[in-house]
């Protein structure tokens, strides 16, 4: 309990105004009890508050029941903050997600959690910003990754991952891996990435694309860094550079940067979590000369209280400007970190003309 937010709460009124308006900051600060039905509960708590005369205040739960009152069965007072519970309940349900040797279904995982299938479905939502099956998917997108590097074929891997069928991999992947499974189990060997070095008015700039679409678009100050992190995920994939049919893609590029108000109309090749691919979209409806904060671009994605993994996505990201994560600010309105550069971040709002 923090100086700040006891001294918040200090008197009766206070604390009376935080049970009317059922302010969650106030929750562990002060428990209120009902003298006419003998309960005591937290300053959220949704039930329905009694008349001022018959509340008191006490400062702990031991002091509430000390003072005869038992705890309030909606809003549990005497057990941990219900964001706490809910925490703590994503967290074994992601376990179970993770140590299952295939993908358990909603109604396993509602018997985990002991709750409604529609009840889990939502507290895990909010929690991570992606549905059960969606984390399910991503985890064993992640222990295919693994399981290539670690079987003696791709079919090895893809039953080692917890997929029943070939098939089911292949349908349930697409863009996962960014190549065919065998390619990327050969360090991306016989994959195709045209790219092209240039100067922009930030500096250097390589843009890369497979037969996708644009696969990344980094920033910088020296063109041989951009390639080697080109390079680093797929050593032996053919990258073709300098062709003069690719030009064209990297002046619309640069057009983006000098003018990101323009928009730019080019396919993507997006690779990702299926978290992160859900942060990424919604930063692309971020129009031109807008700022969110963290806290609000998790509020958008659907994931409120994930703002660090939220952050974590827009630091992922490897296509500058055309997944516009500089438009993404703290909540004080200050620049905070920038994948390529503070200055950078700066330059595309100023030009950008955000308010």
């Amino acid at each position: 309990m923090t100086a700040t937010t006891t001294t918040a709460f200090a008197t009766d009124e206070a604390r009376w105004a935080a049970v009317q308006r059922r302010d969650s900051s106030a929750d562990g600060q002060f428990w209120y009890a009902v003298r006419t039905t003998g309960v005591y509960c937290r300053p959220s708590c949704g039930a329905r508050p009694a008349l001022r005369a018959n509340i008191s205040f006490h400062a702990s739960t031991a002091a509430a029941e000390q003072a005869g009152f038992r705890p309030c069965l909606r809003c549990k007072p005497d057990q941990p903050p219900l964001a706490e519970r809910h925490a703590a309940l994503v967290e074994r349900i992601c376990r179970v997600i993770e140590e299952a040797d295939t993908e358990p279904d909603l109604l396993t995982l509602a018997e985990a959690a002991n709750m409604s299938q529609f009840h889990l479905h939502r507290i895990f939502k909010a929690q991570t910003g992606v549905t059960p099956k969606e984390y399910a998917v991503a985890q064993r997108q992640r222990r295919m990754q693994e399981k290539l590097a670690e079987q003696p074929t791709v079919t090895d891997a893809i039953y080692a991952a917890g997929f029943n069928s070939s098939g089911r991999f292949y349908a349930t992947t697409q863009g996962a891996l960014g190549m065919t499974p065998t390619a990327f189990r050969a360090g991306g060997k016989g994959a195709t990435i045209r790219f092209a070095i240039a100067q922009c008015s930030l500096g250097a700039i390589l843009v890369a694309s497979t037969e996708v679409g644009i696969c990344a678009i980094l920033l910088g100050d020296d063109p041989e860094v951009l390639a080697r992190e080109l390079q680093d995920r797929f050593p032996k994939a053919e990258l073709i550079g300098a062709e003069p049919a690719y030009e064209e893609t990297v002046a619309r590029v640069i057009g983006l940067v000098e003018a990101p108000e323009l928009g730019l109309d080019l396919p993507l090749d997006v690779r990702g979590t299926a978290f992160q691919q859900r942060v990424w979209q919604v930063l692309r409806t971020i129009p031109a000369g807008r700022k969110v904060s963290y806290t609000e671009l998790a509020q958008m994605v659907g994931a409120p209280k994930s703002v660090r993994a939220v952050a974590g996505a827009c630091a992922a990201n490897a296509l500058a400007v055309a997944i516009p994560c500089h438009r993404v600010v703290r909540t004080d309105g200050s620049l905070s970190g920038y994948r390529w550069g503070v200055q950078r971040k700066q330059a595309l709002l100023e030009r950008e003309g955000g308010k």
